[in-house]
């Protein structure tokens, strides 16, 4: 064979081997966006809704527990419901972002066992959209990302809770 067919031969295999990379980035392409797709609206039948009554509701999540968006002093959280938890729990440096100084030195007794903190009254708490005024704040989390908080009885015993199939509602008190 020529010079001429070898440099043929080769333009070819180059152009067969682009061909087959370019098909499997593409096929990745797509079932990357794909999967994307379907992890969102998976995910979004875990999210946090208002019903037309001006109930939250709070759908159970993959793992039972309940998780809503809100903000303490204005800093954006998202709570992990816990009603066995008797206040609103943060931890020390979600406290530092959200300007929580100061408060009342405690001990709190927890299933861990005694852990010093701070508490706090009076701290704006939204979850959900529902806020129900200041609330009493406890300061000294740990075992949760600074961006996770419990919502505790301090402001859940405001609302009327109902835990049914579909999930948690809060109603506000009348």
């Amino acid at each position: 064979m020529d010079d001429l067919g070898n440099r043929s031969v080769r333009r070819t295999a180059r152009r067969g081997a682009f061909g087959v990379v370019a098909f499997w980035l593409l096929l990745m392409g797509v079932l990357y966006l794909g999967f994307s797709f379907v992890e969102q609206w998976r995910g979004s039948r875990y999210e946090p809704y208002s019903l037309a009554s001006g109930e939250l509701m709070i759908p159970r999540g993959r793992d039972g527990h309940f998780r809503v968006p809100g903000a303490v002093n204005g800093e954006p959280v998202l709570f992990l419901v816990d009603t066995g938890a008797s206040l609103v729990t943060v931890s020390e440096g979600f406290a530092r972002r959200a300007g929580l100084g100061g408060g009342r030195a405690v001990t709190f007794r927890t299933a861990n066992g005694e852990m010093p903190g701070r508490l706090l009254n009076g701290i704006p708490v939204e979850a959900g959209g529902m806020s129900p005024g200041g609330v009493r704040v406890a300061v000294g989390l740990v075992g949760l990302d600074d961006d996770m908080a419990l919502l505790g009885q301090s402001f859940l015993s405001r609302f009327d809770i109902e835990i049914g199939s579909k999930g948690m509602v809060l109603r506000a008190r009348q």
